[in-house]
């Protein structure tokens, strides 16, 4: 669009701090104590307080049942005819018997039905979260001194080492939420996130392979795993069985077939295709007809129990050794939820609360862990659907959770001829949507490349170094990028644009120019305690003259001054003892010669007198020489004088300001004022005057009309009061 010439002239008169403080009625924002309303009791308070914490109150009383709960229905249909091959086939993947991850498609989702504020995302089992439970249950059950402790079996130790990082999981994430932690998953950038669940489906891939080419392998943990995975896989392709393979090449061309043809369909469907369920089904009804188990060893799930269990209590001793993974676990899967939930918050026009997320998606572990479900979060694939069937709150969930209900109490035993196979390629074709992420490396090049090594520092440390420690590093890589990047800002010399008071970098504007005598500088971050030094050499860099040396030239050459004159006081201190001896001589010869007077000799007497007064001329002339002060001035003392008589420093870009900041601003006022330049500050915000004010930054030599409304307003300021050099106080000597 191209915009229409318009000029507008503003009048006003030119302002420094102080003037702009009193036309503007400025004075200190009244601090507002919020923790005292924390401790308010009232009846609307309380009202407040149980909607906040359980929204479905909120909500549900108000609920559109004619517009609503017909896309609800389907919508949760839609998602529990998912949810019900993902949770068996997650439950595999997190190292527990199928049957769990059925409970964790209940419990979990129902809870978030009552407390959660998305409308849209599908809580339950997640590849990500799962391929963490399995990397901390398969490292512990390995020891047999572990298995051997907890008085179980190795599938019993693994139920119970993931039902207790279920609970701790959730503990965690509802003490965050509580204390409004909610703002840390800021600290995890969508380049990171999208980042580190493309290397853990990696993983999730790595991990299925056992199951497609029907093989046995040891159980590795920790850094490189994932190779040390890759490499026995390799050497025991000898070992596949041929019918587990073909097993699982059936079922993930099938999978694939029937997603692309809800792709092409999917305006013309009310319903997507249920291809997941019905290839469960299939393989489960050809796997008992042809008895796949016993003639061709493909391995099936085997033996689900039937109903629900009873709660049991998390085992305690394993805390001390499982707190670090459940808080891993409880951040990425925060992460994962409140991304996804913000993401279809905007679309769909409404707030999601991150803190109350927390404690939503804390309190689904935190109770799921007493009904031995392993930790959850929501699914990208499900949620996808949950939207696009037609779903408008969690209504969609609770039914989804229903319906696996019916599952586990009744159908469960059906799908006990289910191979794994079948299990793994529903896994690993639900994989496409994170694998379609290595896309971002082209994307990332093109519009970020610091984002793009974030992204490869991310999937790298997370491939070799495992979930729980890749992520650790990950995020200390980001911040400290950040750092890095505050570091290395971008410093620049302004020019104004003609006729405007409009200011601008003269290395990027070619029509901007350097106003005459005047040099203007600016930031492009915050200055603090990590880049006040490297803020303060590019300034002397970018204004083309050596302060530091110049001030040394000017030093020396001063005291080599002084020096002379010292000298020069020492050489007329001896003339003014040879004149005082003079001068007594003569008094002594008036005195002894007052005959001559009488005798009329007047014209003797008074040549020597006026040879006294002479002499007396002398040393006062000599004296009042000696009492002169010293020239300071660059110019007086042979040294080049820099081309601009004034600084101006825009710190638009400041938000804060600490004490090293402040010492740094304080020494450039120095040093550029002995070098005869005056400093001036320019478009400082009132939160950074005020921190300035506290750090006695303003005293008799800096006051608040050295700081300008706008840069514009220091360059006038600038060009009308330039003044002639004071005489440094310091360095002017008398004698």
């Amino acid at each position: 669009m191209e915009l229409q010439r318009r000029d507008y002239h503003v009048e006003r008169p030119l302002l420094n701090q102080e003037q702009l403080e009193d036309l503007g009625h400025w004075g200190p924002v009244a601090k507002t104590h919020q923790w005292r309303t924390w401790f308010r009791c009232s009846r609307a308070r309380a009202h407040s307080l149980l909607l906040q914490h359980v929204p479905v109150l909120g909500w549900l009383p108000r609920y559109p049942v004619r517009e609503w709960l017909l896309g609800d229905l389907l919508s949760g249909l839609s998602v529990a005819i998912m949810q019900l091959p993902q949770g068996l086939a997650y439950a595999l993947l997190a190292g527990l018997p199928p049957m769990f991850g059925l409970y964790s498609s209940f419990y979990p989702v129902f809870i978030y039905f009552l407390f959660g504020t998305s409308r849209h995302i599908s809580v339950g089992t997640f590849a990500v979260m799962s391929v963490m439970v399995g990397g901390v249950t398969e490292s512990l059950t390995a020891d047999k001194a572990f298995v051997q402790g907890l008085n179980a079996t190795e599938d019993d130790a693994r139920v119970q080492v993931a039902y207790t990082l279920s609970f701790l999981v959730g503990l965690f994430q509802v003490g965050l939420g509580l204390v409004h932690f909610g703002f840390v998953v800021t600290y995890l950038s969508e380049p990171l996130v999208r980042s580190y669940t493309t290397a853990a489906s990696v993983q999730v891939l790595v991990s299925q392979l056992k199951y497609v080419f029907g093989i046995s392998l040891n159980s590795h943990s920790g850094p490189l795993s994932v190779i040390y995975t890759v490499l026995e896989v390799c050497a025991k392709l000898p070992e596949t069985v041929p019918g587990t393979v073909v097993t699982a090449i059936v079922a993930g061309v099938a999978l694939v077939l029937v997603k692309l043809l809800n792709e092409k369909l999917h305006r013309r469907l009310p319903l997507p295709i249920p291809g997941e369920l019905l290839t469960l089904i299939g393989a489960t009804g050809i796997s008992y007809g042809v008895k796949l188990n016993d003639r061709f060893k493909v391995d099936v799930v085997g033996n689900i129990t039937t109903g629900l269990i009873p709660p049991v209590a998390p085992k305690t001793e394993l805390f001390a050794t499982l707190v670090g993974n459940a808080f891993a676990i409880a951040v990425v899967g925060f992460a994962i939820a409140i991304s996804l939930g913000k993401i279809f918050a905007l679309r769909h026009g409404y707030r999601v609360d991150s803190n109350q997320e927390l404690v939503a998606l804390g309190l689904s572990n935190l109770i799921g862990g007493f009904f031995q479900c392993f930790p959850v979060s929501c699914s990208m694939s499900r949620s996808l659907v949950q939207e696009s069937t037609g779903g408008n709150t969690q209504v969609a969930g609770a039914v989804s959770s229903l319906f696996i209900l019916l599952i586990i109490v009744k159908l469960g035993e059906l799908f006990r001829d289910l191979p794994k196979a079948v299990l793994a390629a529903v896994i690993i074709v639900n994989l496409k949507g994170m694998m379609k992420q290595f896309s971002d490396i082209c994307s990332l090049w093109k519009a970020n490349r610091v984002d793009l090594l974030i992204w490869l520092v991310t999937f790298v440390a997370t491939i070799l170094l495992n979930l729980d420690i890749g992520l650790a590093v990950s995020i200390v890589f980001s911040l400290l990028l950040v750092v890095v990047r505050m570091q290395l800002p971008h410093y620049s010399v302004l020019g104004q644009v003609p006729d405007t008071d409009i200011y601008r970098d003269v290395a990027e504007y070619s029509g901007a120019k350097e106003v005459p005598g005047v040099k203007v500088f600016r930031s492009s971050a915050t200055m603090y305690f990590a880049n006040a030094e490297l803020y303060s050499d590019s300034l002397k860099e970018k204004c083309g003259v050596d302060v530091d040396r110049l001030i040394t030239q000017k030093k020396k050459r001063i005291k080599k001054q002084e020096m002379k004159l010292k000298r020069m006081k020492k050489a007329k201190k001896s003339q003014k003892q040879d004149a005082s001896s003079k001068i007594s001589s003569v008094s002594v010869n008036v005195n002894t010669n007052l005959e001559d007077v009488k005798n009329n000799d007047v014209e003797g007497s008074e040549a020597k007198v006026h040879q006294g007064e002479e002499l007396q001329d002398v040393v006062a002339s000599n004296q009042e020489d000696a009492k002169a002060p010293t020239m300071t001035s660059l110019k007086s003392l042979g040294l080049p004088q820099p081309g601009f008589h004034s600084l101006i420093l825009d710190l638009s870009a400041l938000s804060f300001v600490d004490t090293v900041c402040i010492k740094s601003l304080k020494n450039i006022f120095r040093d550029f004022r002995e070098i005869e330049v005056e400093v001036y500050i320019a478009a400082c915000y009132s939160p950074v005057v005020t921190q300035l004010e506290a750090g006695n930054f303003f005293d008799e030599s800096i006051t608040k009309q050295h700081v300008f409304a706008s840069v514009h307003d220091a360059v006038t300021f600038a060009l009308s009061h330039r003044k002639s050099v004071p005489k440094s106080p310091v360095l002017a000597t008398k004698l």
